[in-house]
């Protein structure tokens, strides 16, 4: 949810064009009007208004899929009128759900039997999955707390400060303190060692990020298990591992199979993942999974029998709409493993291709990793001409959305262009890409040029009319006084 706020307008009416066949009194923007209109005219008003949107496919900023298949499409569309909390009335439904969450489960390689159950539950996104997995975690921490007498009140979480935002919105929500490990130069992922120091008798766990959003690079999870095991052996403290695999979980398993990140690591107890990133499912649809039954505490569980049936429940979200968890299950289905690898190739081959367009500009350092997701994020050499700011908003003229920002504390001063690549990101973008970039690059270049040639010479004027004022005025004063200066 977005807190609403609203464009700073005198007219607090809409006025139409194309609809004014219809409708002939403007329209109040901010209250519901007093009568209705015709169906065609409510279209073509808020068709005209939503053309200033942004073009989703040349959106380089987000991670979330714009494009699925015209089948899937019509999967979407035949169930947008399902209630997913309705199990009773759509059974089918909540059996895809259960059937995606084993499916992940099995990916991220948990310790679950073929005839056995998973733990975990579809989520709004990543931000309900680690809303989810923190409080499983927090209540956990306090249990054990609460069962060997000692105060279970000041519960925190070690993470990298490149954390998605989620994590602050966890820690502020639900009263645990977020210890963040600072990022250096160089160096813009959490450091294992550093966040092992951290961790004291009050940490619920450890949050490690497979593929940060800021260069996509993934975290050493491996390394933190095994440091936060020689902790615990030490302390006698038992702290686990969540892994935030938003951006990279539908990526590791298919292009780096043999990289330890997941539940064969012991203390990875719970894992996240987007299915409307590289899950490749539209916006809405997240993934908690968990390694054990024990690991999720029963008491979180509601029983509700409200619709006519026993129905389990771990959500902060009642009602939410079935589609996308139909589209995921569509998903795993028509790619199975071959047809995921394969996109996840394509997209780290295009970011490649991409990279080393930028390369041959010249006045790029390249900031991601080879390995993680499939992004491209970049610094300019040489900022003080201009700045990757001036040349993400010079991009936009070409219709190219692709965010600047400044690093976290301790790597602010570093500012960053990243291009993320999807799916629906060929080749040809990617070079259509590196020539807008070059030309707004030369465009740029030639602008401060000019700015420099007429800025200075007024420069030298101003400088040399200050001279000139300041002989006057000693002049005056040697005819006034008859010497060289006044003291």
């Amino acid at each position: 949810m977005v807190i609403s706020t609203t464009i700073s307008d005198s007219d607090s009416h809409l006025h139409t064009t194309f609809a004014s066949r219809y409708v002939r009194n403007p329209l109040p923007r901010f209250r519901m009007p007093e009568e209705s209109i015709p169906k065609e005219a409510a279209y073509q008003i808020i068709n005209d208004e939503l053309m200033l949107d942004g073009n989703p496919r040349l959106n380089l900023a987000s991670f979330v899929t714009t494009w699925m298949e015209p089948e899937c499409d019509k999967l979407i569309m035949a169930s947008l009128n399902k209630n997913y909390v309705d199990m009773d009335e759509y059974p089918v439904t909540t059996e895809l759900q259960n059937r995606c969450v084993n499916m992940i489960a099995h990916l991220l390689n948990a310790p679950v039997g073929e005839d056995e159950t998973a733990i975990g539950v579809g989520t709004v996104g990543s931000s309900e999955a680690i809303m989810l997995a923190g409080l499983a975690l927090k209540r956990k921490w306090q249990q054990k707390r609460k069962s060997a007498g000692k105060p279970y009140d000041k519960p925190n979480i070690v993470a990298g400060a490149n954390v998605q935002v989620c994590w602050e919105k966890f820690a502020r929500y639900f009263e645990v303190e977020l210890k963040e490990v600072k990022l250096r130069e160089g160096y813009y992922v959490m450091d294992p060692v550093k966040a092992v120091e951290m961790v004291d008798e009050n940490t619920i766990c450890v949050a490690a990020t497979l593929g940060s959003t800021l260069t996509g690079e993934f975290e050493d999870v491996k390394l933190l298990n095994e440091l936060l095991m020689e902790k615990n052996k030490e302390t006698g403290w038992d702290i686990p591992i969540h892994v935030d695999a938003a951006s990279g979980g539908f990526i590791a398993p298919f292009l780096y199979p043999d990289l330890m990140w997941d539940f064969r690591l012991p203390l990875v107890k719970s894992i996240n993942v987007s299915g409307h990133k590289y899950g490749l499912v539209y916006a809405g649809i997240g993934w908690v999974v968990w390694k054990t039954k024990d690991d999720l505490p029963d008491e979180l569980i509601f029983h509700i029998n409200y619709l006519g049936s026993d129905q389990p429940t771990f959500t902060l979200n009642f009602s939410k709409g079935s589609s996308q968890v139909i589209a995921q299950y569509y998903q795993f289905i028509r790619l199975g493993f071959e047809g995921y690898k394969s996109v996840m190739d394509n997209c780290m081959e295009n970011a490649k291709v991409l990279k080393e367009g930028i390369k041959k500009t010249g006045q790029f350092e390249i900031i991601s990793k080879d390995v993680g997701v499939p992004l491209v994020a970049i610094a300019l050499k040489d900022s003080d001409t201009y700045t990757v700011f001036e040349i993400s908003e010079s991009l936009r003229k070409f219709g190219w959305i692709i965010p600047a920002y400044t690093m976290p504390p301790n790597a602010q001063h570093l500012a960053v262009l990243r291009i993320v690549i999807r799916e629906d990101f060929n080749r040809n973008l990617a070079e259509r890409l590196v020539l807008h970039i070059e030309k707004v690059l030369k465009e740029l270049d030639e602008l401060h040029s000019r700015i420099a040639a007429h800025v200075t010479p007024a420069k030298d004027e101003k400088e040399h009319q200050k001279e000139e004022e300041v002989v006057r005025y000693w002049r005056r004063l040697v005819d006034r006084d008859g010497t060289s200066g006044v003291c």
